[in-house]
């Protein structure tokens, strides 16, 4: 070949095939990805793997198995708790009951007894102490408030009356007496209260 031949062939591009030609070319960008952010090789960011996804059910599973088996205690718990609270409330009763029927039988013998009046009080007042010693057995108390202090808190005035040798605000009377079961008033006293006198009334005396 001629330095000429060379030269022209140096001028004009070789020509190259399109096999060649799309080998050398940069792979053009897939949309579908551009539009996911995804690579070919990357996962979704805080994707669970398929044996982390059955980790998690058989932690949700055995919570609500928790749950329920704590329900169910808790049920079987305050069933009890009932059932007991009114066992103790009837035995409670019970024992009551019991302790009033020696009681029973004193008023009995007392109505037989008849004719004379002294075995009647006598049957009378042996029934009397033996109901106050069930009642005090019980935590009940007994307030007699003759001669004391009127308490609003624990006696209820049915009369205000002057009452010589008494000061303002004394009982003077008692018609019905107080009881007290522990810490909770059962009834007040019934009770009469001192007065001062009327002028018309202290120039009598």
């Amino acid at each position: 070949m001629s330095k000429r031949d060379r030269k022209n062939e140096g001028d004009h591009p070789v020509a190259t095939t399109d096999a060649e030609t799309a080998a050398a070319a940069p792979p053009s960008p897939d949309p579908s990805r551009e539009e996911s952010g995804l690579t070919p090789v990357d996962a979704p960011a805080g994707a669970a793997s398929p044996e982390q996804l059955e980790s998690l059910r058989r932690e949700r599973d055995e919570l609500k198995e928790q749950v329920l088996r704590r329900r169910a205690e808790f049920e079987n718990f305050r069933k009890r708790v009932e059932r007991e609270r009114q066992q103790a409330g009837e035995e409670a009763v019970a024992r009551i009951l019991k302790a009033l029927i020696p009681v029973l039988d004193n008023l009995d013998r007392a109505l037989e007894a008849g004719g004379s009046a002294e075995p009647l009080r006598e049957g009378v007042e042996l029934t009397r102490r033996e109901l106050l010693a069930i009642l005090e057995a019980q935590g009940v108390t007994i307030d007699n408030p003759l001669g004391q202090p009127f308490d609003p808190e624990r006696h209820q005035a049915l009369a205000h009356e002057p009452a010589p040798g008494f000061g303002e605000g004394t009982v003077v009377e008692v018609y019905g007496k107080g009881y007290s079961y522990r810490d909770r008033l059962l009834r007040p006293a019934l009770v009469k209260v001192a007065k001062e006198a009327g002028p018309e009334q202290k120039k009598v005396h």
